[in-house]
């Protein structure tokens, strides 16, 4: 039985308050609607399309005490952000960011939006990355959004900050590093 517009819009406005970064097709899936219809509904409801709504958490989220990184230099939108403790930033993998030949994104794509989020979370006024160890675990491919999660895992023996950051594809990881972070305060 198909529910009730009404109810879906409810639960639509529910779950984009929960989720602000997911997509209209996600949306049009979870209620086997279509994606014209998720519009019509953000629409009639004045909730604005996937870009607005990530300018708008990011906005809120950064604080004016962001000191390592400004926001327009960290790679990819962030959406989350506690200083000294986790960081999420997510990008939308376009013809910019992959091989023409086989349409997979570039590597250091996937490392630079992993880097810039563990810098953007250390809550000091230099982070520079003293050492990294990463792991592609797949390709990731054209038109594909890449959800970086970054977490302060405390320091090391060198009194350097790590910060392990994994990324995402749908729920799938796509790319691990482990980001050891000097700070002008070490």
């Amino acid at each position: 039985m198909k529910q009730k517009k009404k109810e879906r819009q409810e639960q639509l406005t529910q779950l984009i308050d929960e989720t602000p970064f997911i997509t209209d097709e996600a949306l049009a899936n979870k209620f086997g609607v279509s994606i014209q219809t998720i519009r019509l509904d953000r629409l009639e409801l004045s909730i604005p399309e996937l870009r607005e709504r990530i300018k708008y958490v990011a906005e809120k989220q950064w604080d004016e005490t962001v000191k390592a990184l400004p926001l327009d230099e960290v790679i990819g939108e962030v959406v989350h952000l506690e200083l000294d403790e986790s960081a999420i930033s997510l990008i939308d993998i376009s013809s910019e960011h992959v091989f023409s030949r086989n349409q997979i994104a570039r590597g250091h794509h996937l490392f630079a939006q992993a880097n810039s989020l563990a810098v953007a979370v250390i809550d000091d006024e230099l982070a520079l990355t003293a050492q990294s160890d990463i792991r592609f675990t797949r390709p990731v491919k054209l038109h594909e959004r890449v959800i970086a999660k970054a977490k302060v895992q405390g320091d090391d023996d060198k009194g350097h900050t790590i910060v392990d950051v994994t990324s995402y594809v749908d729920e799938e990881v796509v790319f691990h590093g482990r980001f050891h972070m000097y700070r002008s305060t070490d």
